[in-house]
């Protein structure tokens, strides 16, 4: 795996898990009752993304390191994926 094949790994672990992340626990400002002029009112009713942000590097890091260290170590090759048998026996 080279460099950025890990960084792009990382990008792409950490924005899944940033779009579970954002609806945990959000509250919309429906729920609180008190919608701003202009917004819908399923929207956010506290600034969320920041904290969301860091929970999220928290979670995928670890996420992000076992998929790296399965890769790396070869413990699931392509080989192990090729379900139709086109890479042959």
């Amino acid at each position: 795996m080279t460099i950025t094949a890990a960084f792009v790994m990382y990008a792409v672990t950490w924005f899944m898990t940033f779009f579970v992340v954002l609806q945990v626990r959000t509250r919309s400002q429906s729920d609180t009752g008190h919608v701003e002029p202009g917004t819908p009112p399923g929207a956010p009713a506290d600034e969320i993304v920041g904290r969301k942000a860091k929970l999220t590097t928290l979670i995928a890091t670890p996420i992000w390191a076992v998929i790296c260290g399965v890769i790396l170590s070869g413990w699931i090759t392509l080989r192990d994926l090729d379900w139709f048998g086109r890479m042959g026996p």
